[in-house]
């Protein structure tokens, strides 16, 4: 609800120190974000105690800003942004179970409250088993319902993103930044596709830049807003490790696909599941966590022509071929149309190609 209140309490929410705990405490003694904004300083500490520091920072802030709630509803107005706070209808529920649970929540495109939510989340260096299994399990996660949660960022964020969109599934992407701002600039267009199937969303201001500070507190946002969290692929030291922390700390499941002993990239979720984490192999160990039933697979092998058949035996799940590697690695050799083939078998969902133009079976047999 875009109401000239809960534009006061966004501005209330920039305070500097003041954070989501102590800026509930104030709403919910006072109950008027509006008057908050305009309490004298003595008024504002008399009822919710604060530091005498924090207090004078606040202070400086209104007296620096005084226009900045009209200022915020111009910038939401002019950029198509939409602004929920924790007392409306939208703001997902289970949201505002966490300790320190966003007061105000900008977004593009659609909140449902109630959704069942998985986060996904993993290393910005990805290697190309962790990319398939965060597509994969992005996709067949989303096509049995679940909406799934992540950052955005390089690597398992954006393939788990990728593989709910290409199964024309519902998907968040909760950023460190504005909601305007395009993080990393190589995915405006998938944050846009993410808006138009799911929601992007921040606690920050439109045209807040992604500044190192603001990541971890965005982590407790992708964990807060879903039954689990599930780490594709991190390293030992890894803002993946510190959301599945969040994640537990509040209560929540956390999930963790194992990989090779000597690949570093899985060393953080070999950590998590020495410390208890469930190991999952498949989407479907999640979803009967879930209580929701796995699609039936697909007859891949029933669906192939000759040639089509033939290039399949040569690829595999977890690592992809370009096209002069596809041709070095078939049996006799060069292949007329292989371009228009392997475009037939992305259509019919047996191959997927990546960012690089190499190509990989969808399924695992």
């Amino acid at each position: 609800m875009e109401s000239k209140q809960a534009f006061h309490l966004a501005a209330l929410a920039e305070c500097p120190g003041l954070g989501s705990h102590r800026l509930k405490l104030l709403l919910e003694t006072y109950g008027d974000a509006e008057l908050i904004w305009h309490l004298p300083a003595a008024e504002l500490t008399r009822r919710v105690p604060m530091p005498r520091q924090l207090c004078a920072n606040v202070n400086a802030f209104r007296r620096g800003h005084p226009d900045r709630p009209a200022e915020l509803q111009d910038l939401c107005t002019s950029r198509d942004i939409r602004l929920c706070t924790i007392e409306d209808e939208e703001y997902p529920n289970i949201l505002k179970e966490i300790f320190s649970p966003p007061m105000v929540l900008y977004y593009r495109g659609t909140l449902v409250p109630d959704a069942l939510r998985i986060a996904m989340v993993g290393a910005r260096r990805m290697s190309h088993y962790g990319e398939a299994l965060a597509v994969e399990f992005g996709r067949k996660l989303s096509a049995a319902g679940l909406t799934v949660v992540s950052g955005a960022a390089h690597g398992i964020d954006t393939c788990a993103h990728r593989g709910v969109l290409e199964a024309g599934g519902r998907t968040v992407a909760v950023l460190g930044c504005g909601v305007d701002v395009a993080y990393p600039r190589e995915n405006r267009r998938l944050l846009q596709a993410i808006a138009e199937r799911g929601a992007v969303l921040s606690e920050y201001a439109p045209g807040t830049p992604p500044l190192p500070a603001f990541f971890p507190a965005r982590n407790r946002i992708i964990s807060g807003l879903a039954q689990g969290t599930l780490v594709v692929e991190a390293a030992r030291r890894s803002g993946s490790l510190i959301t599945a922390d969040q994640a537990l700390s509040e209560g929540r499941d956390v999930y963790a696909i194992p990989g090779s002993v000597c690949s570093p990239t899985s060393e953080g979720c070999h950590h998590l599941i020495q410390q208890g984490a469930r190991l999952v192999t498949r989407p479907s160990d999640i979803l009967e966590d879930c209580g929701v039933m796995p699609l039936a697979p697909r007859r891949t092998q029933k669906q192939m022509t000759p040639e089509e058949h033939r290039i399949y035996q040569v690829l595999s799940f977890d690592h992809a071929l370009s096209m002069d590697e596809i041709i070095l690695s078939l049996p006799d050799g060069e292949m007329p149309n292989l371009s228009f083939t392997l475009l037939n078998m992305e259509l019919k969902g047996l191959i997927i190609e990546n960012e690089l133009h190499a190509y990989r079976r969808a399924e695992r047999e």
